[in-house]
């Protein structure tokens, strides 16, 4: 009988106890948003801190700003309200760098006889590394035309010099080699031996050169259709590379060599030129020079001075000649 009287007792307080931790756990998350909450507000304080400007500070530091740039009025002066927008009382800082609107006339008339100094010596500059340039295109005009010499010596030797012409450009020397029959064949990349000839007669005087060697490709403007090549893009390539490789064979360095085939787009001459058949289809053997590209661009205009130069000398001595 005690042990009947007992029992449910028990039960009832085990059932009571699971009650109370079933309605604990229910409130926990009351904790966590009290923490959200918190942390939320002390966010907003945060960023209401730091959308407050003080006046005093600022006009403080705009001041600071003015007497390290030399002048009173770098930024904002008048009121010292908060920056609504509205641009009062603004003023800008002289383009002149260094000028202060505070100096005696002593003082700015030094200060402009500096400025005109440093412009002259800044001309003077300029001057200097024009003259430099022109200098320096002047000997490598003349170097490029001592190759052109050797070259040409060698073609008289050769007895090819009808088919090879020479100019000078922004790009270096170039040897134009005109593909007729004595070089290529009609629609043919194949060198024949008038071809073998003449490049085997230029290569001498490019093995010891610094300057590296583009040789380009071109054919005429006709458009006529290729038979062994799609079309005349890769004949003028194929033409170009087999100029390479007969260079390389006689003793050119390879690392210096490269090949480009430009098909008809860079005719030498007038296309309505009837001539321009036969003198658009050619070779290029371009020694390049090893100058700027600034010092590059006067190679054209005083090889042209020079030219005109030897050709007025060598007329004098012709005309002096026929007198005597």
């Amino acid at each position: 009988m005690v042990s009947k009287s007992t029992s449910p007792k028990r039960k009832k307080k085990k059932k009571g106890h699971e009650e109370h931790e079933e309605h604990a756990n229910h409130e926990r998350w009351l904790v966590s948003y009290a923490d959200m909450l918190t942390l939320l507000f002390v966010l907003f304080v945060v960023l209401f801190s730091m959308s407050t400007v003080d006046n005093k500070k600022f006009s403080a530091l705009a001041d600071g700003l003015a007497q390290g740039f030399g002048s009173p009025t770098v930024a904002f002066q008048g009121k010292q309200g908060s920056m609504e927008g509205k641009g009062e009382a603004t003023t800008m800082l002289p383009l002149n760098p260094g000028a202060n609107p505070n100096l005696g006339a002593a003082d700015a008339a030094k200060q402009t006889r500096l400025s005109k100094e440093v412009a002259a010596a800044l001309a003077k500059l300029d001057r200097a590394k024009a003259s430099a340039d022109a200098q320096a295109a002047v000997r490598e005009v003349k170097n490029l035309r001592e190759i052109q010499k050797r070259i040409t010596a060698a073609l008289v030797k050769a007895k090819m010099t009808k088919d090879v012409s020479f100019t000078i450009n922004e790009r270096g020397l170039v040897v134009t080699v005109v593909s007729s029959d004595v070089v290529f064949a009609g629609d043919r990349a194949d060198l024949r031996p008038g071809g073998v000839k003449i490049i085997d007669a230029v290569a001498p005087s490019l093995i010891t050169l610094p300057n590296d060697i583009a040789v380009d490709g071109h054919t005429n403007q006709l458009n006529v259709p290729t038979i062994i090549y799609p079309s005349a893009w890769e004949l003028s390539t194929a033409r170009a590379s087999v100029v390479v490789r007969e260079l390389a064979s006689q003793g050119v360095p390879a690392k210096r060599l490269t090949a480009s085939g430009y098909a008809g787009t860079r005719p030498l001459i007038d296309p309505k030129d009837p001539s321009s058949i036969t003198k658009n289809r050619r070779v290029d053997v371009v020694i390049l020079s090893t100058l700027s590209a600034e010092q590059r661009e006067l190679l054209p205009t005083i090889a042209a001075a020079d030219q005109t130069a030897g050709q007025t000398a060598g007329q004098k001595t012709a005309d002096h000649t026929d007198h005597e």
